[in-house]
């Protein structure tokens, strides 16, 4: 008497996964296409499209005539930007602006999330968040706005002081009214990503550093830097890649004729060249100059972290 049992087939590891993925996704195509069509479209229409105005900044542009109707002029608006004698200024305070922002504020957010993974009562820890987060909600010209208002010879810090100091009309208070309100509204909301990366930290290590008697700082760069190491290295890659990237909004919002000479910006230049005065080519071209410089950031910075990170980058 002889029991027959069922053949069973095995498939082969990861091949046979990926046969069975592809075998799904031709069954049922409609799917997909459903909700991928949308997003693709999407991004091809309002992020790829738009990269054709480039052209504006080889061109004498004419509304009128459009992009391929305008006088092309090749390289000139460059050569008329980068011979300025305003361009060094432009150039000077947009870095400035930048690398002093990134100094004191890219460390702001991680030492942040250091301290709240220290609150043990989640109840409080919670409240601390509440109120860290808040500023973030804040529309950049409400917040000049307000700051504008602190700063005035009739503010709050004048009062404090007991003077009537005109900060906004300083151009030498510019980079810190800028880059401290900027830590202000921004470094609580930034801390998020850190304090999650934080909840990875091994409890058993830190327990284990605190028997052995590691102080803080030991607790910190043993057990919990590794945890948001790979985190923190993306972060300063892309703020690096972003460095001529100041915000326009803000800037011109904290902008004043007094201050010029530290407020004026790229940003701030390309808006009065082009929508005010209307010198669309020339706008673009300063724009294209930017974007360039940050690219070439972003990719050098990301180089040089992989060879310091054992070959870990962000791409």
């Amino acid at each position: 008497m002889s029991s027959k049992q069922p053949a069973t087939t095995k498939t082969a590891g990861g091949g046979g996964k990926l046969r069975d993925f592809f075998l799904y996704v031709r069954q049922h195509w409609q799917l997909y296409v459903l909700f991928i069509l949308p997003a693709f479209v999407l991004t091809i229409v309002f992020r790829y499209i738009p990269m054709g105005g480039i052209l504006i900044a080889f061109e004498e542009y004419n509304p009128f005539r459009g992009v391929f109707g305008s006088e092309w002029v090749g390289l000139q608006h460059f050569q008329r930007f980068l011979s300025s004698p305003d361009f060094m200024r432009y150039l000077m305070n947009t870095l400035k602006l930048s690398f002093f922002g990134l100094l004191w504020g890219f460390p702001a957010p991680i030492l942040l999330a250091f301290l709240l993974n220290r609150v043990l009562s989640t109840k409080l820890k919670q409240k601390i968040q509440l109120i860290l987060y808040m500023p973030n909600f804040i529309s950049v010209i409400v917040l000049c706005g307000i700051v504008r208002i602190l700063l005035s010879p009739t503010g709050l810090v004048n009062m404090v002081l007991g003077a009537n100091y005109n900060f906004m009309t300083m151009p030498s208070a510019f980079r810190t009214i800028y880059i401290a309100s900027g830590i202000w509204q921004g470094a609580g909301w930034a801390s998020i990503i850190y304090t999650a990366a934080l909840s990875n930290a091994s409890k058993d290590l830190k327990e284990a550093a605190v028997i052995d008697g590691a102080n803080i700082i030991q607790q910190i760069k043993a057990v919990e830097w590794p945890a948001i190491k790979d985190t923190v290295l993306i972060q300063f890659i892309m703020s690096v890649g972003n460095i001529m990237s100041v915000g326009f909004e803000k800037a011109y919002a904290l902008q004043t004729d007094l201050n010029l000479a530290t407020s004026e910006i790229i940003s701030t230049y390309v808006y009065k060249v082009g929508l005010l005065d209307g010198n669309y080519g020339f706008s673009t071209a300063v724009g294209l100059f930017n974007t360039v410089i940050n690219v070439i950031l972003l990719i050098s910075m990301n180089q040089i972290v992989k060879k310091m990170n054992d070959g870990k980058g962000m791409y």
